[in-house]
């Protein structure tokens, strides 16, 4: 219901899902506030915050950027928690406008006064803990709930920053607080997320050993990590604390080893070149595209899109599932010389072909559009068909100087 929503959402593609404007913004945020920092660290700029300038830097990196990259996360996998649809167009569109007027609340706090720049800072936060609590309640999906109350304690955070940079002079536990919720989030979701997308990629191509999916011993180390963090955020100088958080690290390097991913290595490093396209999904004749389909041991599979799960790339799409490359395809005759020579005459199932004087074959004649989801390396896809096979070349073996012209579909 959700993917179906968000394919047929009719306004503007930046709001159709709610990864695309906060992942964009906040990279943008990052890379200015750094721009801005640089000079303020050498006393060459000042802005009207009432922060002071290193408590400005360290509050837009943790309650501006980080907040932001957490929504955009948080609203994309909400809808497939609950099953719910997802959150877009103008209620998107308005949290977008909260989280920018409070970059510029923070930034003018000294001429707008720092009590109405922590309303308008923590209104954002506030509003994406009630709108993922209505959510994940109205799902049924209590499971996702801890989430949200790590999101709703750094919005504690926030709250807790302003009023220390204005009673205290500077921030210090706050900072503290803001980490913790987000190495909290970390192992959290990455614990749930990476074992099981490693978990799907080696049942298909390496059977064997997998990955141990989030169970007691990692509810266990990420209890014992938040009780560490605590005891950090209270005492950061003392000896107890240090040594938790050595037997905390280690335990989390044991969470690692559990998830296999070491039995990744050897298949990333065997994957297909980048630079060859699979032809399956527009339903050539193995005679016409054998020159571009690469062995059974080198075919890759990495995820392009993660479109429900599947695995889709240039370099090998999965023929099981070709769905990115269907809407193109299903427009393609069975016929191989549709592909291969001029005119749409060809010749059977023999393979390659040449016609009206024009010298091609299938591996020189594949610049398809299939869906406008596949780049156009015809012409690399060419030099490596005819490094891997010359006698598919466009001279068979005639003689002669044909000439090679890329024509998209």
């Amino acid at each position: 219901m959700a993917g179906a929503r968000s394919r047929n959402f009719e306004g503007w593609p930046l709001f159709a899902n709610s990864f695309r404007p906060f992942f964009l913004l906040a990279a943008i945020q990052a890379g200015l506030s750094i721009l801005a920092w640089l000079p303020m660290f050498y006393g060459e700029l000042s802005v009207s915050s009432a922060f002071a300038p290193r408590d400005w830097h360290v509050h837009e990196m943790l309650y501006g950027f980080l907040p932001a990259v957490i929504t955009g996360f948080l609203f994309t996998a909400i809808p497939n928690w609950t099953g719910r649809l997802p959150i877009q167009g103008t209620s998107l569109g308005a949290l977008l406008v909260v989280w920018l007027a409070g970059r510029f609340a923070v930034t003018l706090s000294a001429d707008i006064g720092w009590a109405f720049a922590l309303v308008v800072d923590a209104a954002f936060l506030a509003l994406v803990v009630a709108a993922a609590t209505r959510e994940i309640i109205a799902g049924g999906n209590w499971r996702n709930l801890p989430v949200v109350v790590l999101v709703l304690v750094l919005l504690a955070g926030n709250v807790a920053f302003h009023l220390e940079a204005h009673f205290e002079g500077a921030a210090d536990v706050s900072i503290r607080v803001g980490i913790g919720v987000v190495v909290l989030l970390i192992s959290l979701i990455g614990g749930r997320i990476i074992p099981s997308f490693t978990r799907n990629w080696l049942v298909k191509f390496n059977p064997g050993r997998l990955p141990v999916p989030f169970g007691r011993f990692d509810g266990a180390v990420i209890g014992l990590s938040a009780l560490a963090l605590i005891a950090w955020i209270v005492a950061p100088l003392n000896t107890v604390t240090g040594a938790v958080m050595a037997l905390v690290g280690l335990l989390h390097l044991v969470r690692f080893a559990r998830w296999a991913g070491d039995r990744t290595h050897a298949r990333t490093a065997a994957a297909d070149p980048a630079c060859r396209i699979r032809l399956r999904a527009a339903r050539l004749h193995p005679a016409c595209a054998g020159c571009l389909r690469p062995a059974a041991a080198e075919r890759g599979h990495s995820r392009l899109d993660g479109w429900r799960g599947r695995n889709h790339d240039a370099r090998g799409d999965d023929a099981r599932e070709p769905w990115p490359y269907r809407a193109g395809a299903d427009g393609v005759t069975r016929h191989p010389g549709h592909l291969c020579c001029d005119h749409h005459r060809g010749t059977g199932a023999g393979g390659c072909c040449c016609v009206a004087g024009a010298k091609r074959c299938a591996a020189a004649y594949c610049g398809l559009r299939l869906d406008r989801r596949v780049p156009r390396l015809c012409r690399r896809i060419r030099t490596a068909a005819r490094r891997k096979s010359p006698a598919c070349a466009c001279h068979h073996g005639r003689g002669g100087s044909g000439t090679l012209k890329y024509s998209p579909a």
